[in-house]
């Protein structure tokens, strides 16, 4: 009995682990780097909120000058910066003139940092697609070109797409790949291609490209005020409203660190987790279909060549952890990711998981979350 119930485990994990890669299949080839057109003459104004980013700003900065192929206009939010973060980009402003440095007002109550930052500078925009781009982010100068030319090519009013990310410390390997996982092998693409349901939007915060026109009907950010999480509440709030939204492959059009070590990923996770898998009705299910495909394969295999298993029931949870390794490579070699992270898959699985868990029940002690020192109600919106 026991010896079927450890094949029947098995034979779960394996169907388990297989959706997730015949998903990755099918995204990796849908999702492409899209081109610029061969002549713009759209303005696109790529649009960069920032608190105390003193050590990266000039970075960021930099690289939105120098997109290429359309013309870009350029606004640096400065939100409450204690640092010299306004001070940089002043001085950058002043030997160019597509550069502006905007004084984000003091946070009202009700909103997020990022949103209200966002709003504001949107506010100030005059581009046809406002380029929302966070500070750790570095575009490559085709990017703002080539996002315009996909939204104007597919009709879609925001579209997004995944940063190339760049990863220094274990911690940030044993999270940050997570990002790629769920949206490549748990996103059905052609179905979100297909129809406007809410449900099936997705969106990178990092790297996030609307219509100026939707966004004004739609409210943009000033309609999820409270949210922090506005990679899954805009593209949602967007297709309520009828329209479009879209993903690419960002890889090639920009890069980010994210987070520098292991408590900042750790932070920046379950601030996004408030919104994301953190509910008491979607975690279950997530912890089931990740444990099972991604986790539990590893596991059984390790049992087997211990000798717990029969020769049938390691074979098949050999079977499901080759699935999920190969899965987990494909994604990490077409998105540029490190190789040295595919061995720590099934860690970084379960350290997603503590993260989500970790959200949920503190949730319920003492309901707040904590970013860029500030303090929000950990319920979002």
């Amino acid at each position: 009995m026991a010896d079927l119930a450890l094949l029947i485990l098995a034979s779960l994990s394996l169907a388990a682990a297989l959706s997730p890669a015949l998903f990755a299949a099918m995204n990796l080839v849908l999702l492409r780097t899209p081109e610029p057109d061969a002549v713009s003459d759209g303005l696109v104004s790529i649009l960069i909120p920032a608190r105390n980013e003193a050590g990266i700003i000039a970075g960021t900065v930099r690289a939105a000058l120098a997109s290429a192929g359309t013309a870009v206009e350029v606004l640096v939010g400065d939100d409450q910066s204690t640092d010299a973060t306004a001070a940089i980009v002043a001085a950058m402003a002043a030997g160019d003139p597509r550069l502006r440095l905007v004084s984000v007002p003091s946070l009202p109550e009700g909103w997020s940092g990022k949103n209200h930052a966002c709003a504001h500078l949107a506010g100030q925009a005059r581009g046809a697609h406002l380029l929302f781009v966070d500070a750790d982010v570095r575009l490559k100068s085709p990017a703002a070109a080539a996002l315009a030319a996909h939204a104007k090519r597919s009709g879609a009013a925001l579209v997004s797409g995944v940063p190339r990310q760049i990863m220094g410390t274990m911690g940030e390997k044993l999270t940050v790949p997570m990002i790629n996982l769920l949206l490549v092998g748990y996103l059905p693409v052609a179905a979100m291609r297909a129809t406007l349901h809410p449900a099936l939007g997705a969106a990178c915060g990092q790297l996030l490209l609307v219509g100026s026109q939707a966004y004004a009907r739609t409210g943009g950010h000033g309609a999820i005020r409270a949210s922090l999480h506005d990679g899954v509440r805009l593209p949602r709030m967007f297709r309520a409203a009828g329209h479009r939204t879209d993903l690419v492959a960002g890889h090639a059009l920009a890069e980010c660190r994210m987070y520098a070590d292991f408590a900042q990923c750790w932070a920046g996770f379950s601030k996004n987790a408030h919104e994301g898998m953190a509910t008491p009705r979607a975690l279950p299910v997530w912890t089931a279909l990740l444990l099972l495909g991604h986790v539990l394969p590893a596991l059984l295999v390790l049992v087997g060549l211990l000798g717990g298993l029969t020769p049938a029931a390691l074979t098949v949870a050999a079977a499901a952890l080759v699935v999920s390794l190969a899965t987990r490579t494909a994604i990490t070699l077409v998105v540029h990711e490190p190789a040295a992270t595919i061995p720590l898959h099934p860690a970084a699985v379960l350290v997603a998981l503590a993260i989500q868990w970790n959200v949920l029940l503190r949730r319920r002690r003492d309901g707040t979350a904590v970013w860029k020192g500030r303090s929000y109600p950990a319920g979002g919106p």
